[in-house]
């Protein structure tokens, strides 16, 4: 039913993000894993009817679809944790093909269609936001001055304001993902893999996934921890980046990393709790690409290795542009040229980018045969907007 708008943040750039989408098309999925402030989000929109779907009744409301989608007729709805419905993609399908004046709202832990329970992923008739933990551009607005309280704390909104370290909510928030994500909505084989998968990979987040290494201390065979890695994606606590390569005889072409969705859940997996100076580096890098995701699809950003074990840590790929090799440093004199020209050895054309916490503006400089953007991370919605413009 209708709730009354709490006293929280605003976050006008997500914000500003569900209401370009929903210019595009009536219907916008939001998806993001617990307590990254989903529902704060929503109920911030204005001129929304709220609808929370854990209440029984709004799903009984909801059950006689198109009577509930004509008393809605004009407006603006927000169906908050939709996977509680009994048929939540007819509901959607229907109010994308059939009520061209109600724009839909709704929210879930998981991306549309990863599940049994969406037997329709709307493809062409919706546009997906994937919400984030909170942003380096966000930092202010939440009154955190320090970096190191966020890549200690996390960027759940709850936990990156909390007195002190949040060591219990870690866990909790894992229960609650396993007890409510997970059984509601996926089948599952043995919870102790399931969750020991997903500690591991939490705990080297930012290295490359090797399947068969996982299997003997999660019980289980690299098929099954393939598609536990596929729900992890579809639920958004892990991100997977597969490899940028067009010469598969110098490059590789086929394994993934895999990065964790927030800094709090690496340092909870590797028992950090004090930052050291080497655990910035790593950590810094987990919020430039947040950054990255926000201003482009998931598809685009990419890792580069060859062979020679020369890696750079992101490349963003836009179709008619070069590609971008982006390299993140805590501290940009510890820059390291020596991978990006490797990779300009194989893609000439391609643009680089040193992301430093230290840099406050950004400036162009030479580092042997290429040039370089040095820029902090909240230069990078500028400079990705410039490399967007097709040249002339």
């Amino acid at each position: 039913m209708m709730k009354q708008v709490s006293d929280a943040v605003d976050r006008p750039d997500w914000r500003d993000r569900i209401e370009r989408d929903w210019r595009e098309r009536r219907v916008v999925w939001l998806a993001g894993p617990r307590r990254l402030g989903k529902t704060t989000l929503v109920r911030s929109l204005p001129g929304i009817d709220y609808f929370d779907c854990d209440l029984p009744s709004v799903r009984r409301d909801a059950d006689d679809t198109e009577s509930f989608l004509r008393r809605h007729r004009g407006r603006r709805i927000v169906l908050d944790e939709i996977h509680r419905l009994a048929d939540p993609s007819t509901l959607l399908k229907i109010a994308a093909d059939h009520f061209p004046d109600v724009h839909v709202l709704a929210t879930g832990s998981s991306m549309l269609g990863a599940s049994a329970r969406f037997r329709d992923t709307l493809a062409g008739r919706k546009r997906t936001v994937r919400l984030r933990p909170v942003l380096h551009r966000e930092l202010p607005a939440f009154g955190i001055g320090s970096l190191d309280r966020r890549l200690l704390h996390g960027g759940l909104p709850e936990q990156l304001t909390a007195a002190g370290l949040p060591t219990r909510d870690f866990s909790e928030w894992t229960e609650a993902f396993w007890a409510r994500d997970i059984l509601e909505l996926f089948t599952v084989g043995k919870r102790y893999s399931f969750l020991r998968f997903l500690e591991l990979l939490w705990g080297q987040s930012g290295g490359l996934c090797e399947l068969t290494k996982f299997t003997a201390a999660c019980e289980a065979s690299r098929q099954t921890l393939a598609n536990y890695l596929d729900i992890f994606s579809a639920t958004g606590v892990v991100h997977v980046l597969r490899p940028f390569a067009t010469n598969p005889a110098r490059e590789i072409v086929a394994m993934p990393k895999v990065y964790a969705f927030d800094t709090g859940f690496v340092c909870h997996a590797r028992s950090i709790d004090s930052l050291r100076a080497d655990d910035k580096g790593p950590l810094f890098e987990h919020l430039v690409l947040d950054e990255l995701l926000f201003e482009a699809e998931p598809e685009e950003i990419h890792y580069w290795r060859d062979k020679q074990r020369h890696e750079v840590d992101f490349v963003w790929t836009v179709r008619g542009r070069p590609p971008v090799a982006i390299e993140c440093k805590w501290r940009a004199a510890r820059f390291d040229p020596t991978a990006m020209h490797s990779f300009a050895t194989l893609h000439p054309k391609a643009a680089f980018w040193l992301v430093a916490e230290d840099r406050r503006s950004w400036t162009r400089r030479r580092h042997g045969p290429i040039d370089v953007v040095e820029c902090g991370p909240e230069h990078l919605p500028e400079l990705m907007q410039l490399h967007r413009r097709p040249r002339r």
